[in-house]
């Protein structure tokens, strides 16, 4: 389980060391839990897959300076990680370099109590400050509608975001109130027993009704930008499950159910990818060309309007259940296709009546 909820910008994570006698306060940065079953590597590889934009050198250095922890202790870069090994790094600047400001952003709140809330994120919000987004993020949206609550800090990463959805894709997110709430919800995650259902428009045509999609996730090894799939018990990446069911077949399109067995960064969009079938408009993994159908203009303009129709990766979290932290009540919540998807699944019913109408 990985709770690095701000992207760190670590380029001078050894500039604090300057004697090993100074005492300074140690403040963590990341954590994670090595998943059951995971194969014996190298700490610094292990690392390497799961933070974004960190080299293996830096992670080594890190080692080093003895503040890279295992199970509460200082590891060298060639410790073989272990399943259920807790890793830790730890810092001695605080995890929030800048402060998260409250701001008056709109937001879909669909259930809220003293330990939760549910948002229905529009597409767009970015969920968490980070490089390049300094503002205008969900957490500065919290801050503003919480201001008048003493027992909330947007800045303490015991309370806040309990899991994450891309900035493009939209639908259910949770959020902890208090660290109690956080911990048990965490651990739900963690365990796979949440229930998390996504609805997305893909290119071409599924053979299978439904299907299962296994396969390691982990950070490409040409561009770390990009999440790729390793064969299931490599050494890279890490385990992930996506099942996935038709619910309506268009021409050189399909809506797709994807419900989530695990949740990786970029999941459902690398699983659709590595089965051919890339999801409608994800500029990040190619879905923005025309990747099915004809080489007739008149239909390369009907799909370029059908990107601008919905100018983002076609994802929406549609469902989301957990147990309640307090109450102990299973609680599932559901959210409308947003009116952008909406209209770009409406555009290809059009277009294939307007087939049949022509034959």
């Amino acid at each position: 389980m990985k709770e690095d909820f701000f992207e760190e910008d670590l380029d001078s994570e050894l500039d604090f060391v300057e004697s090993e006698k100074e005492e300074k306060e140690m403040y963590e940065h990341h954590r994670f839990v090595v998943e059951k079953g995971k194969a014996m590597i190298r700490i610094d590889k292990y690392l390497v897959n799961c933070m974004a934009d960190i080299s293996r050198n830096r992670i080594q250095e890190a080692a080093e300076a003895k503040t890279i922890l295992v199970n509460g202790k200082p590891v060298k870069s060639n410790y073989k990680v272990k399943p259920l090994d807790e890793i830790s790094i730890q810092l001695a600047y605080p995890p929030n370099q800048y402060e998260i400001v409250p701001e008056d952003i709109p937001l879909d709140i669909v259930y809220e109590d003293d330990d939760l809330i549910v948002v229905n994120k529009q597409s767009g919000l970015v969920v968490h400050p980070g490089f390049g987004n300094f503002n205008g993020t969900l957490l500065n949206a919290l801050a503003f509608h919480l201001k008048d609550d003493p027992k909330f800090d947007v800045d303490d990463p015991r309370l806040g975001l309990v899991h994450r959805i891309d900035k493009d894709t939209s639908g259910l997110l949770l959020i902890a109130k208090n660290e109690d709430a956080k911990t048990k919800l965490a651990k739900q995650f963690f365990d796979k027993t949440t229930h998390r259902r996504y609805v997305a428009l893909v290119w071409g045509r599924l053979e299978k009704e439904e299907g299962t999609i296994v396969g390691n996730i982990g950070r490409d090894l040409r561009d770390r930008m990009l999440m790729t799939v390793f064969p299931e018990g490599s050494e890279y990446g890490k385990h992930a499950v996506t099942h996935y069911k038709v619910l309506e077949r268009l021409p050189y399109v399909t809506l797709v159910e994807c419900r989530l067995e695990t949740g990786r960064t970029h999941q459902i969009r690398v699983h659709m990818k590595h089965i051919g079938h890339t999801l409608f408009n994800d500029e990040r993994y190619g879905g923005n060309e025309v990747l099915r159908g004809t080489t007739f203009s008149k239909y390369k303009a009907f799909v370029n309007n059908c990107f601008q129709v919905c100018p983002r990766q076609a994802l929406h979290a549609k469902e989301l259940g957990f147990v309640h932290p307090k109450t102990g009540e299973f609680m599932k919540f559901d959210s409308e296709i947003p009116s952008d998807m909406m209209a770009l699944i409406e555009k290809w019913r059009r277009y294939e009546k307007g087939l049949k109408e022509n034959d």
